[in-house]
């Protein structure tokens, strides 16, 4: 066995491994030729390895002896006792979840506190209150991560929980109407505890199976089954979805998940590099979180980017300038994205200013800081030169733009809260 799982270890991630794999154990005293019995020590785990490497594992095993096994894993406490079997006939809803996806890996902050609390509550408990959830926000701010902490909670107390997307849930309906087996459908998503879908908006425009989701949610609410669900916006504003729905995705709670704002990036970042065991100082942190969106998934793109390149080139100390030169692009493409406008807009209304005062040859205190900010930003932001800059404020020339940036970046080297304000500002705006 410690032959496949070396194996093993060169197919797949250190992460992945040092996080699932590691953790399991080989049962010889009830494996044979043509079964292999793994110990986990926990059903997330189990469902993980189950779901992900059992395949993979069977086959290292054909490869070395000549005979394909089944792989079973089996979850045993800490005095080696048996206390579930993994099945993926039981399990079949539960194995696609991810079982990092916890309450305890979520992190927390004032964009996120409502929806994490909810989520929560519903986790706890089922039917009581608040359903259906519906969480909504723009894609990769957690929503998903939420869905799976809801299941994996109630996974560990022996819920029936099925987690789909609205994509998997229309290929499954359609498989059974083809197969004459819809019964089997129904059976399948109408007898769980807890009904989680990711991405709703998906099953906007197709009738035929808003039709049956429409008759699948009314007999889980009449039986006081929960039901859990994430959009990229509001019901309400879903074109393509039958007004019945609709009514009855607001007739529970809406929680909303904002944009994460600077100190929650950073400590997402955090967080995902002690998972990850990448090891980087407060000012990259800050760097990362500063010049990279919002978009959580794309933090964990830049960091996995990260990883792999300190272990390409073997570096045991990452540099401010090895970060910069790593993200060019993603810095690149963000300054493509953000306009003038939108700095403008942005800082006005930090300040309480109307936009037109910033650009106006008004001289107040107030709004002269203003306009040095927005300066400051664009340089930073957007690709326009300092001419340009100068021309856009009906400046003297380039050197006022350098003046102006410079007193910013005088003021945020000598003052942490100026410095604090204008990351914030800069998080807005991108």
């Amino acid at each position: 066995m410690n032959q496949i799982l070396l194996q093993l270890k060169n197919e797949i991630t250190t992460f992945e491994f040092d996080n699932y794999i590691s953790q399991i154990t080989y049962n010889e005293k009830y494996s044979r030729e043509d079964r292999i019995v793994l110990n986990a020590p926990n059903i997330l785990i189990a469902s993980w390895i189950k779901t992900k490497y059992a395949d993979k594992i069977a086959h290292l095993f054909e490869v070395n002896n000549g005979l394909k096994p089944e792989v079973i894993v089996e979850v045993v406490n800490s005095s080696k006792k048996k206390e579930n079997k993994i099945s993926v006939r039981k399990q079949s809803g539960a194995t696609n979840l991810n079982p990092s996806f916890t309450f305890d890996s979520f992190v927390v902050g004032n964009s996120n506190t409502f929806a994490f609390n909810v989520a929560k509550a519903v986790a706890q408990n089922q039917s009581i209150k608040y359903n259906p959830l519906v969480i909504y926000g723009n894609t990769g701010l957690g929503k998903t991560h939420l869905l799976n902490a809801i299941g994996n909670a109630n996974i560990l107390v022996g819920k029936n929980v099925i987690y789909t997307t609205s994509e998997q849930f229309l290929n499954d309906f359609l498989l059974h109407i083809r197969n004459n087996t819809m019964e089997r459908f129904r059976e399948k998503y109408r007898a769980c505890d807890y009904l989680l879908i990711d991405d709703i908006q998906f099953l906007s425009g197709k009738e035929q199976i808003q039709e049956e989701f429409f008759h699948t949610f009314n007999e889980l609410k009449d039986n006081n089954k929960q039901i859990v669900l994430t959009s990229d916006r509001l019901p309400k504003d879903l074109k393509g979805l039958e007004e019945r729905l609709k009514t009855r995705f607001t007739s529970g709670l809406l929680a909303d998940i904002q944009p994460p704002e600077l100190e929650t990036k950073i400590n997402i970042i955090r967080a995902k590099c002690k998972l990850d065991r990448i090891h980087l100082n407060d000012t990259i942190i800050h760097f990362i979180a500063a010049n990279i969106n919002d978009n959580i998934r794309e933090i964990e793109g830049v960091l996995v980017k990260l990883n792999f390149s300190m272990n390409v080139t073997n570096i045991q100390e990452i540099g401010l300038d090895f970060v910069k030169d790593i993200l060019k692009e993603y810095i690149k493409e963000s300054k493509e994205n953000v306009s003038m406008d939108k700095i403008i807009d942005t800082v006005a209304k930090y300040y309480n200013l109307k936009p037109s005062d910033i650009k106006s040859k008004n001289r107040s205190k107030n709004i002269v800081i203003a306009r040095k900010i927005v300066i400051y930003l664009a340089r930073a932001l957007t690709p326009n030169s300092m001419p340009y800059l100068a021309n856009f404020f009906g400046m003297k020339d380039h050197s006022t733009v350098s003046k102006a940036m410079k007193s910013i970046q005088d003021e945020i080297n000598e003052n942490s809260n100026f410095k604090t304000i204008i990351e914030e500002i800069k998080n807005k705006i991108k």
